[in-house]
């Protein structure tokens, strides 16, 4: 529709102006503009993986993709192959039990189950729990889909932890869900078991769904946790998973989600109706790829984002800011100085000066607005020039 045509009548709907552009959408173009005048920007804003997948979850790929029959359409509930790999998967790293026909549903990576879970357990008026700093797409999709966001904080003096006390004092009558996801992103505060007993504990008390976002528990970690594995979790939460961040494998859009039974039919109902199931050769590779080794996770999930994370520290440092060294996650989070008004004073000086692209913490709400993120998801050669390049921009 060219924009003089005569007929002004003609309105988006009113959910349309219920949000704005993704931050990343919306500044990747400004990075694309600098980088066609010849800036070479450096970007450690997004979190997407730069490694590939394993061999094998590759070769199976390129397998099943050769085979006549595999082009049709696939089962929304997912191929058996990887619903009982998912369920293997939970078993080998978290010793939760899964019944891979009834209480687990392949997803197109967690962005999607998020809308799917909303549109299944909240009706338009309803309201959601949802952290501050927490993951723009919990906020946007609520809104899009008539839900009112509450907000509950999450502050560095409380380790980024959900104030329990704080949110007893919150009127949740009207409250279904409640977002949560740890390891956090973007504070890299790592799951504790004593906030999964709590948030189980909550969930039970106040008849709210807790669904918990976990698609980061393998990176610079040692230990994975998962909320199931709290006794009668299953009954009132609901995890997601991704392998996009645990597997290498952002662009192939495979997560799940788990829970019981009775959870899990909703929500099929729901997706069932809105898309099919992935590439079949996508779901047997990512089957594969759930069999990866520990020796695979350990280089992948732990030594390279390891050597990445020391020369991110250094970036840290080098602009005065301030961050716990215990953080896990592919990111760095960190206080800014008291000399800048706001993180995006420095994030826009830190891209226009050095022209390297970091994010500033308000896009993850009011309580991130004095920190910014560093990604991991940059070749080791480029985070080191991106050090170096602002070693040069402080000297100026």
């Amino acid at each position: 529709m060219t924009e003089n045509n005569p007929n002004h009548n003609i309105k988006p709907a009113e959910r349309v102006s219920a949000v704005s552009e993704y931050y990343f959408s919306r500044k990747l173009k400004e990075v694309a503009r600098l980088n066609a005048e010849g800036k070479d920007i450096i970007s450690l804003a997004i979190g997407s993986p730069d490694m590939p997948p394993s061999e094998a979850a590759i070769n199976k790929l390129c397998e099943v993709a050769r085979q006549d029959g595999s082009h049709g359409y696939q089962p929304t509930m997912g191929t058996p192959e990887l619903r009982e790999a998912m369920a293997g998967f939970y078993k080998r790293w978290y010793n939760v039990d899964l019944d891979p026909q009834k209480e687990i549903q392949p997803l197109i990576g967690s962005k999607e189950g998020i809308l799917h879970v909303t549109l299944a357990f909240v009706n338009p008026g309803d309201e959601v729990l949802v952290p501050n700093p927490g993951y723009p797409t919990y906020t946007s999709l609520s809104k899009i889909l008539g839900a009112k966001v509450v907000n509950y904080n999450l502050r560095e003096d409380n380790g980024w932890q959900p104030d329990f006390d704080e949110l007893e004092k919150t009127d949740l009558s009207k409250v279904k869900l409640m977002w949560t996801n740890y390891p956090n992103m973007p504070t890299g505060a790592n799951a504790q078991e004593d906030t999964y007993r709590k948030l189980v504990d909550f969930a039970k008390r106040h008849s709210i769904v807790v669904v918990n976002d976990n698609p980061y528990s393998f990176i610079l970690n040692e230990k994975p946790l998962s909320l199931l594995q709290i006794p009668e979790a299953k009954d009132c939460c609901i995890e997601f998973n991704s392998m996009s961040k645990s597997h290498n494998m952002p662009g192939w859009r495979v997560g799940m989600c788990a829970s019981n039974s009775r959870f899990i039919e909703w929500i099929l109902k729901i997706k069932s109706n809105i898309d099919s199931g992935t590439f079949r050769g996508i779901q047997l590779a990512a089957a594969e790829a759930y069999s990866n080794s520990d020796e695979w996770h350990r280089q992948a999930n732990i030594t390279t984002y390891r050597r990445r994370r020391d020369t991110a520290e250094q970036i840290m440092k080098e602009l005065g800011c301030t961050f716990d060294p215990k953080q896990v996650g592919m990111f760095l989070w960190g206080k800014i100085p008291e000399k800048y008004n706001d993180a995006e004073e420095l994030t826009e000086r830190v891209l226009h000066e050095a022209r390297v692209f970091i994010t500033p913490g308000f896009i993850f709400g009011s309580n991130g607005e004095r920190y910014i993120r560093i990604s991991l998801c940059a070749k080791d050669d480029k985070i080191e020039e991106a050090l170096s390049r602002i070693k040069g921009m402080k000297q100026k």
